[in-house]
Formats: structure tokens, C-alpha cells, sequence
């Protein structure tokens, strides 16, 4: 039926960050990529809490499902609150219904309770860097689709990078990381040339200069937001997906966003690359193709299309032939409650903040 799609896959997810709408205004205005993480994100999650995580996972969860996303990729850092964090993510993610690959990002730029924004290839394994290792793997262990999360080449020594690699070898899963986003990790191709697989999930890429394996997870909204330039994904001879980087989970949307940055760098590109981009996630997720997404317009599958309609919205959900949302309202559960635990727990971390 035209009115129908798949269920729709973020390739790369950060579900705290859905408690970040009306933070506090950051000490110093950033001018540079090191700027916003320093005054934004590294503050933000460092003030985390499993409470916190969990209301957050909810939320993000919740409003990825109402917009169509049944399957998401997610990237976690909590350096307060390492243990038990992706127990608290995949819970949240399991109230709704959205099925998850989780990672916590390891990294050395925390050191006795001191954050340092560049890390020397020298420097030892930190403690917090352990204990990420160990927090992936014992989700892992669990069972559960997972992989080992790395922040970035560049707050990480190479003692960590080389763990991370081993401990994904050794579970048969990849390194979800982020790589070359900004010009500060513009030397991530060599640093992870001689451990990434094509099982690894790069995520950005926008100034990877050298060719690595593994698939792109292509973020079109987040880096024009974060002003770090054009990825140029097309270019590649990887597979791309695409993410969100944590902003919402409305992967038709984030299709639309690739398309016309794609178009703005290419005149002669079509919504078909952006589509197959889109569809790439089902990699991840081959579940996600018995999914049915009912939409408020036909003619949804087609790029052309949808690529040039705004409003379009999913009406109805079916995962695993359950049916999770009906003209547009969850069936399982009360997306009120969460919103309200969410705005809660947000309060909470704004005051942190």
C-alpha cells in the first residue's frame, strides 16, 4: 500500500540528550566544535543520573515511535553514573516498544574527576575508561544487541582504543564511535586504521581523510547545528545510514535534511541516494522490514514524494504484528506520564546545569 513504510531505523541516537531542550544557557558562548562540548554536552553528561537516563530513554523512545523510528542505535556517556546505565537505557527503550542497539562511549578525557578536552595517544587507560569497558561488556554478556562504545579517537589513548577494538572481536559486534567530527579528530583515520572493521558504526566523518571499513552514520541536521561542515557522504564507498545525533529520532525528517544538504552540495542529486541511506539501517535491524508504518499520506514510499511533502505524519505502528500506535496515540503505553516524569527529571538536571 502506498500509505505504508517499513518501520524506520535511527542509526545513531544520544536518547539522554532528550532532556536537553531548555537547558540553562552555557557558561561561555562556543565559537568552536571543542566549545559546544565543552560547555554543552561534556556539562550535561556528567550530570546524569539513572534516573535522569531513564526518563530520558523514555521520552526519546516514545517520540521516535510516534514518528515512525521502531529501531534505534544509541551512544551513552554518564561518567557519574557508568554502572547499570544501559540496563536503565534498554528498560526506558522497552516501555514503549522501540527495540535498541546500545553503547556506552568509553574515553580517557576523565581523570579523577577532572575533564581534559585532548588526550595524548600515550596516555594510560583512565579508571572511567575501565569502567565504561566493563559497562559494555557486561551488557553484552547479557545477551542483548549491543556494541562497544568510544567516545573518539581523540579523548581516548590508544590503550583504549585497542581494548574497545578487542572487546568487540571478542563479542562478534563492532565500535560504535564518532569519528573526524570536528577538525580536532581530523587525524581519527589513522589512529583507527589498523583496528576498524566492517563491523564498526562511524559516526560523522565529515573530516575523515583517510578510508576506514565499517559503516557511516550520516547526521546531516546535527552538523550543520554544530557548524562542522558537510560530510559528503556520496562520496564514500561505505555503507551509510542515518542518525540523528540525538536530536528527536523523525527519520523522515532527517531524510529530507540529507537530501537538500546533499542537493545544496550537488545539483544533479536525488532524494533517491538520501532514501537508500535511510533504508540502509535495516543492516542493523532486518526486524524493522516486518514492521508496518501507516502514514497520513500516500505515495510515503516514494523519495520524490516525501522528500517534498512537509506534515507527513505515521498514524498507526505495528511492530512484531503488535499494533503500538493507532490515529496517532500509543496503545502501550501513556505518553502523558512520561512527559510528565520527563519534565521532572529535566528540572533535576537543568538545576545541576
Amino acid at each position: 500500500m502506498p500509505f505504508e513504510t517499513h518501520g524506520l531505523v535511527c542509526g545513531h541516537h544520544h536518547l539522554y540528550s532528550s532532556l536537553a531542550r531548555g537547558m540553562p544557557a552555557p557558561p561561555h558562548v562556543p565559537s568552536t566544535f571543542i566549545g559546544v562540548l565543552e560547555n554543552i554536552w561534556w556539562r550535561l553528561d556528567a550530570s546524569l543520573d539513572l534516573d535522569i537516563i531513564y526518563w530520558s530513554a523514555a521520552l526519546g523512545a516514545a517520540e521516535a515511535l510516534l514518528s515512525g523510528t521502531t529501531c534505534i542505535i544509541d551512544h551513552h556517556e554518564s561518567p557519574s553514573a557508568i554502572e547499570g546505565s544501559l540496563d536503565a537505557i534498554a528498560a526506558g527503550c522497552d516501555l514503549v516498544g522501540v527495540r535498541h542497539i546500545l553503547s556506552y562511549g568509553v574515553t580517557d578525557r576523565w581523570h579523577n574527576d577532572t575533564m581534559s578536552s585532548h588526550v595524548s595517544e600515550s596516555t594510560p587507560m583512565s579508571e572511567a575508561a575501565k569502567r565504561g569497558l566493563a559497562e559494555n561488556e557486561r551488557y553484552l554478556q547479557s545477551g542483548r544487541k549491543a556494541m562497544v562504545g568510544v567516545h573518539a579517537s581523540f579523548t581516548c589513548g590508544n590503550e583504549t582504543l585497542e581494548a574497545a577494538a578487542d572487546l568487540a572481536l571478542r563479542h562478534n559486534t563492532g565500535v560504535h564511535i564518532h569519528v573526524a567530527e570536528g577538525e580536532d579528530d581530523a587525524d581519527a583515520g589513522r589512529r583507527l586504521a589498523s583496528l576498524a572493521t566492517d563491523e564498526w558504526l562511524l559516526v560523522h566523518a565529515v573530516h575523515l581523510k583517510n578510508e576506514l571499513p565499517g559503516t557511516i552514520a550520516h547526521n546531516p541536521r546535527s552538523n550543520m547545528n554544530n557548524a562542522v561542515g558537510y560530510a559528503q557522504p556520496a562520496r564514500r564507498s561505505n555503507r551509510i545510514i542515518l542518525g540523528t545525533d540525538g536530536i528527536g529520532a523523525d527519520m523522515l525528517e532527517e531524510f529530507r535534511l540529507a537530501y537538500v544538504r546533499h542537493r545544496e552540495s550537488d545539483l544533479t542529486a536525488t532524494p533517491d541516494s538520501a532514501w537508500q541511506w535511510l533504508s540502509n539501517g535495516e543492516h542493523f535491524f532486518p526486524e524493522a522490514a516486518s514492521d508496518v508504518v501507516r502514514w497520513n499520506y500516500d505515495n510515503v514510499e516514494s523519495p520524490w514524494h516525501s522528500a517534498f511533502t512537509p506534515g507527513i505524519r505515521a498514524t498507526d505502528v505495528y511492530k512484531d504484528g503488535e499494533q503500538l500506535v493507532a490515529n496517532g496515540q500509543a496503545l502501550k503505553f501513556d505518553v502523558n506520564e512520561i512527559r510528565t516524569k520527563a519534565a521532572e527529571a529535566a528540572r533535576r538536571l537543568h538545576e545541576r546545569l
